[in-house]
């Protein structure tokens, strides 16, 4: 039975070409990250409100946790389809209520910061969660060669998903001890699943759509500087550091987007596909600090329109130490899989040093200075490796 041309309501779901050529994102997997623009961009606003009122890092750690929800949600979604996207009927069902979940979870962001009440995100997860594991069985069901594997996975996310609900019935002092552990869960599935045999992800694809959601991102961080300009407007009007940190905000961001996409990653990961734990699980960081990135960039600009409660050594370090740790996590993450990478230790090592003490000086000079510096900054370790790039290239 088909319903359109290509289009079928049900197609045996077997692996995908690990070389197919000209493996790009579909048009189903574009419209599942809008689905994360709503959630990260939700994420975002708290921690820029909370650096606002002046209470910044009471939010680190429920901003670490939603974001690692939204993260291994996204990312486990992304390498089964890279594997197994039959892009059938049954396939984009499963796929909307994983949509479905990830809006849920998005609804649930402000309690889990002002009142710790992480229920809407758990039941979101869980709603996710459990489309995943039915595409694992379909697959595993209707796949041989991956069975074992697929139900391994299945299994796995299943087990750690009952620890997530039973971690709603613990006392709040058994928060963090309970999430670090689960975490330890999540992240040990994979590599036990695929002790059984690895799937059959295609490298060019997940390199893609980890650029994407770099994307998404970075774009997030643009959003933080509008609405930061539109605050900033409403309560004061125009002026010249308003103009000033909503510009050198905007180069940064192009900056670093410039920087991630030096070197693309999909040869790396073609001939090192062992070390795509170490690649994936790292984007962890790469992810977060730009997420960081855009809650610090909309404090700043609305710092320098109105009044906020914060400090401007720690409105500095909001937008210092994301932009620092990403610096330092780009050049690793592109160091595990080719040591020739563009992104050069000895350019970027003390760039993000640079960029870490810079904050140190913004009692003096103010957070709109020391953006334009760290936007300078960047703006500098991009025109060093482009020119380094050039020179090798002649050479």
């Amino acid at each position: 039975m088909t319903d359109a041309p290509g289009i079928r309501f049900h197609r045996r779901m077997t692996a995908r070409d690990t070389a197919e050529p000209h493996r790009v994102s579909s048009p189903l997997e574009l419209l599942f990250d809008l689905t994360f623009v709503v959630a990260v961009a939700q994420l975002v606003v708290q921690l820029a409100h909370g650096l606002e009122n002046g209470h910044g890092v009471d939010e680190i750690a429920p901003f670490l946790m939603v974001f690692f929800a939204i993260w291994w949600a996204w990312m486990n979604f992304t390498w089964f389809a890279s594997a197994y996207d039959t892009d059938d009927v049954p396939y984009r069902l499963l796929t909307l209520v994983q949509m479905g979940g990830v809006l849920v979870l998005a609804a649930g962001v402000p309690a889990a910061f002002l009142d710790q009440d992480f229920r809407a995100i758990t039941v979101g997860y869980l709603i996710m969660r459990l489309a995943l594991v039915v595409q694992w069985l379909r697959a595993g069901a209707e796949h041989p060669d991956g069975r074992t594997t697929a139900w391994r996975y299945a299994a796995g996310v299943s087990l750690v998903q009952l620890g997530w609900l039973a971690r709603l019935a613990l006392p709040e002092e058994f928060g963090l001890a309970s999430f670090i552990v689960l975490v330890v869960l999540e992240l040990a599935v994979p590599p036990w699943a695929e002790r059984s045999g690895s799937t059959f992800w295609h490298p060019h694809h997940i390199a893609e759509r980890y650029g994407l959601f770099t994307i998404i991102l970075l774009g997030e961080g643009v959003l933080a500087a509008i609405y930061g300009v539109q605050d900033a407007l409403e309560a004061r009007g125009f002026s010249g550091d308003l103009v000033l940190v909503s510009v050198a905000s905007f180069v940064a961001v192009f900056a670093l987007w410039w920087l991630y996409f030096l070197e693309p990653a999909g040869e790396g990961l073609s001939v090192n596909r062992g070390r795509s734990y170490l690649w994936g699980y790292g984007h962890y960081g790469v992810f977060v600090s730009l997420a960081a990135l855009g809650a610090g960039l909309e404090a700043a600009v609305a710092d320098a329109g109105h009044h906020v409660e914060a400090s401007a050594t720690t409105l500095a370090f909001a937008v210092a130490l994301p932009v620092g740790v990403f610096l330092l996590l780009l050049w690793a993450t592109h160091a595990v899989l080719d040591t020739r990478s563009q992104v050069r230790p000895a350019v970027i090592l003390p760039s993000a040093a640079a960029v870490l003490l810079v904050p140190l000086l913004a009692g003096t000079v103010g957070v709109t200075v020391v953006v334009v510096v760290i936007a300078a900054l960047c703006v500098l370790i991009v025109a060093i490796t482009v020119a380094d790039q050039l020179r090798r290239a002649r050479g």
